[in-house]
């Protein structure tokens, strides 16, 4: 670590400087194989390139000041879409540009995909002119000497005080040193160099602060729980969390997750419960855990020891473990830190895919009654083998369903290319983790782990501490005739609640079935949101509640239960079930109108927003996506690019909220006009009953699909249902208005 000091930095920033570096860019796309026979040709493309940037440079008047050049290669696995730059020189033969690029790959994503061929995508060259700095005289340089000082004085440095000399840097000559602690006074700054650095005067007349001495590893930060510190780590950890979340927005390949973010990214402990997760979408991040405790269960050896290695990396997606369905896949990674032998830590990202195969393209079939016309279901699935990409054996998963479906994936090298970009989350966030450990040592961060923990179970105790309630239940209706029954029960003395569901509905032949793990994701979200502190969602929330879900409930259904509806329509029904019974709000739109549109060479699928419900003091939000959902919408410029539809119109559904004291939000009108034949779908709740209003407050109005035909003609469809669009026909979803809240005097 070096940090120039110029002797006029505090009163001339400018000087010295002069004009800025000039750069001119020039790329040419090349699409070849990285081979000893294509470099020749390669490389002569560089210097055709290099000598077109200089003379660009030359052009602006700049060819005088001796130009230099950058060569680039922008590399990428044959059959991928992600190319990395690797710089490169004519000196350079194919073995040392495949090493540079598999070295930056490995950093990326954390596996190499041994056996594929490398194709150098496109080469780009950089000619730079350096700016036009005026000459400073250069000094010369003496010999070093004992820089005389003017003074000593007590400075405080590593902890503690110690006598340093105070030096006028005036007396100092060009070529001699000082080494900290000490003081560097002039007439319009003061240095201080600090134990452990040396200050050099150069033959610029500038210092030079350098490290001489390595830093020691201070761990000031303790196991014991720290109010500040907590607040630090909750911060840190969550930051984790999101720059997971980033990594995989960047590289995903589909819409679903990379236009509409539909994807969830969280840290677990050693023992797979949450401990942050960045605000992406709840009903993921309630349940993923179930899934990381499912591979650490299924990764043991006859004595219960982890069989996970280094480098290795696992995806799953089946409901019954810890899913939610089956387009929702999970990859997860374990983090091995200071050569442990069993993982200290799990990452894992969620990301709704595409299509995962099933009846109907998008993997959201509205009529489906079992999990095997719901698309490929994958439990404990190795993806990566100690950093070697088991690509082939997760094709022919994809395209064969291995047994658990006759749907297939539709686009299994879609579905790998997000499975990717899920592993390049993860190693961000292990990445992230190490840099953690490395600065407050393991043992600081695995006590911290549990103290937010700790945290978030004493905030949940107060918040229900504040309830004024006792006991309470409430039954909401299903469109599909179905009911889900939730009685509520909170004990002052332990600051704790139970959660009821008996009296729900027993597992039903529809696809409204919920996997136990959805259920509990609403129940950590909805006591969540009744904390007013900042604190990561994470297991702690869940740990003063008791929860009750009969097995064989349509919320805790029996394999093979087709349970696709259940993630997003039931999930919606169960949160706002809860707060039904609480009594804090009224009912948002009971759906996430769940619309799927493709044929063998398009699949989509969106959520589309509605009104929320309204509460004691505030209306509710119009057209916007509630509780367990936390998706956007994907542009229509991306939309119409990718698709061949065309957004014909989205606006507000006005005076579709309920009335009140206070007013539920309205929901909205999509129109979507179909270019070329397809399969579209809708899957929603809502279209029968309304958001309930609370304290006298309106429902808000029911939902309303349907299909206009290119001629006229209009098709009512029910709350679930499909359609064959041809060229020029729109579907029409009229998304549900949210309860009001207080009566209308």
């Amino acid at each position: 670590t070096s940090v120039l000091v110029h002797p006029l930095a505090g009163v001339l920033s400018a000087y010295g400087m002069g004009l800025a570096d000039q750069s001119v860019m020039r790329e040419q796309a090349v699409e070849q194989r990285l081979s000893r026979d294509a470099l020749p040709a390669i490389f002569e493309t560089l210097a055709s390139l290099q000598a077109a940037s200089r003379l660009a440079l030359e052009a602006q008047g700049l060819g005088g000041l001796s130009p230099r050049g950058l060569q680039r290669m922008h590399i990428k696995y044959e059959g991928t879409d992600t190319a990395l730059v690797v710089e490169v020189s004519a000196a350079m033969d194919a073995a040392q540009i495949q090493a540079l690029f598999e070295a930056a790959y490995q950093q990326r994503f954390a596996f190499l995909m041994q056996g594929k061929a490398l194709v150098v995508e496109a080469v780009s060259v950089e000619a730079i002119s350096s700016g036009d700095a005026p000459l400073e005289p250069l000094l010369a340089l003496h010999e070093p000497r004992e820089t005389p000082a003017d003074s000593m004085v007590r400075m405080y440095s590593e902890g503690a005080w110690a006598g340093a000399p105070l030096v006028v840097r005036a007396s100092m000559r060009p070529g001699e040193h000082l080494t900290g602690p000490a003081i560097i006074a002039e007439p319009n700054a003061t240095t201080v160099i600090e134990a452990g650095w040396q200050a050099k005067l150069t033959e610029h007349n500038c210092l030079v602060m350098s490290r001489i001495t390595a830093r020691k590893a201070v761990y000031a930060v303790g196991t014991q729980v720290d109010p500040v510190l907590l607040e630090v780590f909750n911060k840190l950890f969550m930051n984790i969390a999101e720059q997971m979340g980033l990594q995989l927005q960047n590289t995903a390949y589909s819409v679903n997750i990379k236009e509409r973010l539909d994807f969830s990214c969280a840290l677990f402990d050693a023992d797979g419960n949450l401990i942050a997760n960045a605000p992406h979408m709840p009903v993921h991040l309630g349940s993923m855990g179930e899934s990381i405790k499912t591979v650490i269960r299924d990764n043991k050896d006859a004595q219960g020891l982890s069989t996970m290695r280094p480098g290795d990396v696992f995806v799953l997606n089946d409901p019954y473990h810890g899913g939610t369905h089956l387009p929702d896949v999970t990859v997860m990674t374990p983090v091995y830190l200071d050569a442990s032998a069993r993982p200290n830590f799990y990452v894992g990202s969620r990301g709704h895919h595409a299509d995962i195969g099933g009846t109907t393209p998008g993997s959201m079939p509205p009529f489906s009654t079992t999990i095997d016309e719901e698309g490929v279901q994958i439990v404990n699935f190795k993806l990566v083998d100690q950093g070697v990409l088991q690509e082939e054996k997760m094709l022919k998963l994809l395209r064969t369903g291995g047994g658990t479906t006759t749907y297939p994936s539709r686009n299994p090298a879609q579905n790998m290319a997000d499975m990717k970009a899920q592993i390049a989350a993860n190693q961000r966030g292990a990445q992230e983790l190490q840099k953690m450990v490395d600065e407050y040592s393991l043992p600081v961060v695995e006590a911290y782990m549990r103290h937010v923990q700790g945290n978030a179970e004493e905030a949940v105790r107060r918040a229900i501490a504040g309830l004024a309630l006792k006991s309470s239940s409430f039954t909401l209706p299903l469109d599909n005739g179905a009911q889900i029954t939730v009685a509520i029960t909170l004990d002052a003395k332990t600051r704790s609640a139970i959660i009821d569901f008996t009296g729900t509905s027993s597992q039903q032949i529809n696809n409204f079935n919920a996997p136990r793990a959805v259920c509990m994701a609403a129940v950590l979200y909805v006591f969540r949101t009744l904390v007013d502190d900042d604190i990561p969602l994470n297991a702690g929330c869940l740990k003063p509640i008791t929860v009750i879900i009969p097995e064989g409930s349509m919320l805790n259904p029996l394999p093979p239960a087709s349970v696709v509806a259940g993630n997003v329509e039931t999930s919606s029904c169960i949160t706002n079930a809860l707060y039904g019974a609480l009594g804090l709000m009224a009912s948002s739109q009971q759906t996430m109108n769940n619309f799927t549109f493709g044929n063998e060479r398009h699949q989509y699928y969106e959520t589309i927003s509605g009104g929320s419900g309204a509460g004691d003091g505030f209306n509710g939000t119009s057209v916007v996506q509630t509780h367990m959902t936390n998706s956007r919408l994907t542009d229509p410029e991306v939309l119409e690019f990718r698709f061949p539809v065309r957004l014909k119109s989205y606006e507000i559904r006005k005076h579709s909220g309920g009335k009140g004291q206070w007013t539920g939000g309205d929901g909205g009108v999509r129109c979507v006009e179909f270019l070329e034949p397809m399969t579209a779908g809708i899957l929603s709740n809502g279209r029968l009953h309304g958001a309930f209003g609370a304290a006298g407050g309106e429902a808000g109005a029911v939902g309303i699909n349907r299909v206009v035909r290119k001629d006229g003609r209009v098709e009512e469809l029910g709350h679930i249902g499909t359609a064959q669009m041809q060229a020029g026909d729109v579907f029409e979803i009229h998304t549900p208005g949210g309860g009001g809240f207080g009566g209308v005097n």
